[in-house]
């Protein structure tokens, strides 16, 4: 019979969801006296909320930093739903998804919810056709740029120059500090940095969202006049459209401003793009919606003629921003780099100034260190 399978087993499209668990660790920070500042928010932890699905003798991995709660939205708004699903249809049940969370509450944690357990059903979709998930997404390339981000507003000027400088040396050829915590001790901290990493990387700040509007427009000028600053990260808040588009329209010619790493919907992000409020937008995988959400909101960038950033998680960005027309580049965060490399074995590290998805390993390429994780456990019990 025409289009009738061979062989003994069921294939992959064959496959239904057999059972999700979900996990949380909270890692505490490596900053001064166990605490990092940025310029509106300080912590001493950072928790990674852990997915697994299941299905065909394969399992899938996905994740989101959040608060623990993020565990508890999954377990019982999403785990139940997509039991008995098909495995193969990520795009199907994000869809199924978004519809189960409309009352419990989409945006923030139901959007962080739904983020981890989409990257978990593509990274099993792909093992179970034995493809690096690279492979299965419609790419447009095969590496993502990086730049290293940290330099807290609490580091020491010795080690946010080391941190700093460090990168440079192995080869990544632009840099993040935090910036507006406290506006006035930031031209010595700039002022380190350029003397620290030279004249050739690019130097790039982010307030988070610290600054008024023309208290952020003076700030822009100088950071671009006085230290070559070419990309200045919310300097108001998010929230705040009017400001960005202030600031864009009024800034430094060279001076990019950018925002989008708290955009959870698809229309989040519209807003972002009419006017347009940010020269590049940026997205966050672990916040928007997962694999499928950075693959919707990549063709409205398009549309819009902006680049697109991929916003920190660079386990999973390296392969879900390489099917990114417009990327840009990747935020290679401190404090995810540390957790990737601390719970998962295959976390990748920059060659030549970029992440390029291990093509050699099934999926994402990930496997969880159970024994390395269970010291951080928050929520869930260790698999048997």
């Amino acid at each position: 019979m025409s289009g009738a399978r061979t062989g003994a087993g069921p294939g992959p499209a064959d496959c239904r969801i057999d059972a999700v668990d979900v996990h949380a660790f909270e890692v505490p920070t490596d900053g001064p006296d166990g605490k990092e500042q940025d310029g509106t928010l300080e912590w001493d932890s950072t928790t990674m909320v852990l997915v697994r699905v299941h299905a065909g003798g394969r399992t899938g991995l996905g994740y989101t930093y959040g608060d623990v709660s993020v565990a508890s939205f999954a377990d019982s708004q999403l785990a139940p739903l997509i039991k008995g699903q098909a495995a193969t249809a990520p795009a199907v049940l994000w869809e199924l998804m978004g519809r189960q969370i409309r009352n419990a509450g989409r945006p923030g944690v139901g959007a962080m919810a739904v983020s981890a357990v989409d990257v978990a059903l593509w990274d099993l979709k792909a093992r179970l056709l034995g493809l690096p998930l690279v492979q299965l997404l419609p790419a447009y390339h095969d590496r993502v740029p990086v730049y290293g981000s940290g330099g807290f507003t609490n580091y020491s000027l010795d080690r946010l120059t080391d941190q700093l400088a460090g990168w440079v040396e192995q080869g990544v050829p632009r840099v993040k500090l935090k910036t507006s915590r406290d506006p006035e001790a930031d031209p010595r901290r700039l002022a380190a940095v350029r003397e620290a990493v030279g004249d050739e990387p690019e130097v790039f700040t982010d307030a988070n969202g610290a600054l008024g509007r023309k208290q952020a427009l003076y700030w822009a000028r100088r950071f671009h006049e006085e230290w070559d600053v070419r990309w200045f990260e919310e300097p108001v808040s998010s929230a705040d459209l009017d400001g960005l588009r202030m600031l864009r329209e009024r800034g430094p010619a060279r001076l990019e401003i950018a925002a989008g790493e708290y955009a959870y919907t698809t229309q989040d992000f519209v807003h972002l793009v009419e006017g347009p409020a940010v020269d590049c937008l940026q997205a966050d995988v672990t916040r928007c919606g997962g694999i499928t959400g950075v693959l919707e909101v990549a063709g409205l960038a398009a549309a819009h003629h902006l680049d697109l950033s991929a916003h920190c998680a660079p386990a999973v960005s390296a392969h879900a921003f390489c099917a990114v027309r417009r990327l840009r580049h990747l935020e290679y965060f401190h404090d995810h780099v540390r957790l990737e490399r601390l719970l998962f074995d295959g976390a990748l590290s920059p060659d030549g100034g970029a992440l390029r998805p291990d093509t050699s390993r099934p999926g994402l390429g990930l496997e969880v260190k159970w024994p390395d994780a269970e010291d951080y456990r928050v929520y869930g019990p260790r698999p048997t």
